[in-house]
């Protein structure tokens, strides 16, 4: 056999440890996180999280320093997803009638309309907007469900312009001609019921990366899939080296 034939195997070997290793497949899945800030001079405030894997979402909003009683029960607190307006929670020159307080009608333009219901049991759609019984109540609660998701939502929670509203102030904390005003969309409930208190916009959540030294324990898809790709090429390479030095021994003994 010719020294350039066994001076091959070697090359190859060590040329395959410079290929990199496959990447992953993409999962068909994607989060996001918001912030929610007071709004309305209230002192509402929290967060949220929604996961979406294929047509679900895992919702989950933590919120606390919300009104507490609604004519002596536990306040119950509608909560949304808003998607097809400008995705910015609305300011407060958005008070078109002047009563001190912007309701969802008037945000409107800038959170857009009801994408999803954050209900706790039953239907998430735009139709129980305002199904006050199956909404968290109380001052402070945490909130998790999976519901399901269209095509616009997704759109909306990748274009950055989806935004959570948590409902329900403190009708004593409105003026006096918001206080005489009713609810648009149930209009046995006063205004108060429909004004937001809390408002943040969903964006990509952020990958954290692990500190530390290699040893942690602590791995990644990638990095361990890249690792593994090197690791295997490096063993075939040593395989093949060993097996060409070889071959060119015996061939040299049989000379």
């Amino acid at each position: 056999m010719k020294k350039s034939a066994l001076l091959a195997a070697p090359a190859l070997a060590i040329a395959a440890l410079a290929l990199p290793a496959a990447p992953a497949a993409a999962a068909d899945s994607w989060s996001f996180q918001a912030e929610l800030a007071p709004v309305n001079n209230s002192t509402a405030a929290g967060s949220a999280v929604v996961h979406v894997t294929g047509q679900e979402a895992t919702v989950t909003v933590e919120v606390a320093g919300a009104p507490a009683l609604f004519q002596g029960a536990p306040y119950p607190h509608a909560q949304h997803i808003h998607i097809g307006g400008q995705g910015v929670c609305a300011p407060p020159t958005a008070d078109a009638d002047g009563d001190g307080a912007v309701s969802s009608m008037e945000g409107a333009p800038w959170t857009g309309g009801i994408g999803a219901s954050l209900t706790t049991s039953g239907d998430t759609s735009p139709a129980s907007a305002v199904a006050i019984d199956r909404f968290p109540a109380g001052d402070a609660y945490t909130y998790q469900r999976t519901i399901p998701v269209d095509a616009a939502m997704v759109a909306a929670l990748q274009s950055g312009t989806a935004v959570v509203n948590v409902h329900g102030a403190d009708p004593a904390a409105l003026s006096a001609a918001a206080q005489a005003k009713v609810n648009p969309m149930a209009p046995d409930l006063p205004l108060a019921s429909d004004i937001p208190v809390a408002c943040g916009v969903l964006a990509p959540a952020q990958m954290t990366v692990p500190e530390g030294p290699a040893d942690t324990g602590v791995e990644t898809a990638g990095t361990t899939a890249a690792t593994n790709g090197i690791a295997g090429a490096a063993v075939l390479g040593l395989l093949a080296l060993g097996a060409a030095v070889g071959l060119r021994r015996r061939v040299a003994g049989g000379r």
